[in-house]
């Protein structure tokens, strides 16, 4: 059974860092793609970087450009979303995917079989 288990959320200041992690089991980890997509209170769920855990090539969306930084440890079998200069405007539930052979496509969900429980993220102004 794949499951994917979000952690490191929490109430941070404008300016800001936290580091998201993301624990995999279940599935062979360098065979996937994992994503972060975030999704604020009346909005759409938005893709925020993702990583190729065979060959760790990395995406990110506009929005998360020079300020997020995604990893994985495949022997931990983790992936880890760091965030800094946090803005008032990350605030959202972050959560994590997984996407067999994926491309790391984060202009849609459509490609992820697999999701976590998300983190929420609250960063105040």
């Amino acid at each position: 059974e794949v499951q994917l288990q979000a952690s490191g959320g929490g109430l941070v200041q404008a300016g800001g860092s936290l580091r998201l992690s993301c624990a995999a089991s279940g599935f062979t980890f360098d065979d996937y793609a994992i994503a972060w997509f975030r999704q604020a209170p009346g909005k759409e769920r938005e893709g925020v970087s993702c990583i190729r855990t065979e060959d760790r090539a990395t995406t990110y969306a506009n929005s998360a450009k020079g300020r997020f930084t995604i990893s994985s440890d495949n022997a931990a079998r983790t992936v880890y979303l760091r965030m800094s200069s946090l803005k008032p405007e990350d605030t959202a539930v972050y959560y994590c995917a997984a996407d067999l052979w994926g491309d790391c496509i984060l202009r849609s969900t459509g490609s992820y079989e697999d999701w976590g429980r998300g983190t929420q993220v609250t960063v105040s102004s």
